[in-house]
């Protein structure tokens, strides 16, 4: 059996490090590390990629993770998943949880079934309360004048000009095309030092992606 151990950090959080997650490999594992949002789909990451042909080869059969997030902020995708090491026969183990997925005769350990599946609703609801409380920082933004409100309907800019009065907006796209739409805005900031809304984000990356 061949032990590996998944790593990730977020691709925008620059004060995040593997330090943590990387104390607690040991010397017999694989070790598969991507720096990529949460948010990206496990299938979809280019680690996540590599583990998933080390298990279809037969070299991995056990996979550790510091703790279940590791694996995604969607509960959907991190059951998917989950489900996906069960039916290859492979043992996952959350370190923070000190729990299993198989018993020792290979079937499914009913506790870690219970317990990621609370997590992973939990990690889901956790990151919707975020996004629904940006939301209403921003409408009660909006009400007080304080945030761009749009263009006036029926005039235009031209594209270039728009990419233009966001120069850290476009290198954050560029540099972090999976980043979410929430972590590039943190990043973002226009010409004349405001805030750029994930309304402006979105465009941006409209425009980039008519472009490339």
């Amino acid at each position: 059996m061949k032990k590996a151990r998944y790593i990730r950090i977020s691709t925008l959080n620059k004060g995040q490090k593997t330090d943590r997650q990387d104390a607690q490999t040991k010397s017999d594992e694989l070790v598969f590390t991507d720096t990529i949002s949460g948010s990206t789909p496990f299938a979809k990451r280019p680690a996540g990629i590599k583990l998933i042909e080390a298990i279809e080869s037969g070299i991995v059969t056990y996979v550790s993770t510091s703790q279940l997030d590791r694996w995604g902020r969607s509960a959907s995708d991190i059951q998917r998943t989950l489900d996906y090491f069960k039916e290859k026969g492979v043992t996952v183990k959350i370190d923070n949880l000190g729990i299993e997925s198989l018993l020792p005769n290979g079937k499914v350990n009913p506790s870690f079934k219970m317990i990621t599946d609370i997590l992973a609703n939990l990690a889901e609801m956790t990151k919707e309360s975020i996004l629904e409380n940006q939301r209403q920082g921003i409408e009660t933004a909006k009400a007080k004048g304080n945030v761009y409100k749009g263009r006036v309907k029926g005039t235009t800019e031209d594209v270039n000009d728009t990419l233009a009065k966001y120069p850290d907006a476009v290198k954050a796209i560029k540099k972090y095309p999976e980043g979410s739409l929430r972590e590039l805005a943190k990043l973002s900031v226009s010409k004349d030092g405001k805030k750029v809304s994930m309304n402006t984000i979105k465009k941006l990356k409209a425009i980039l992606d008519k472009k490339l």
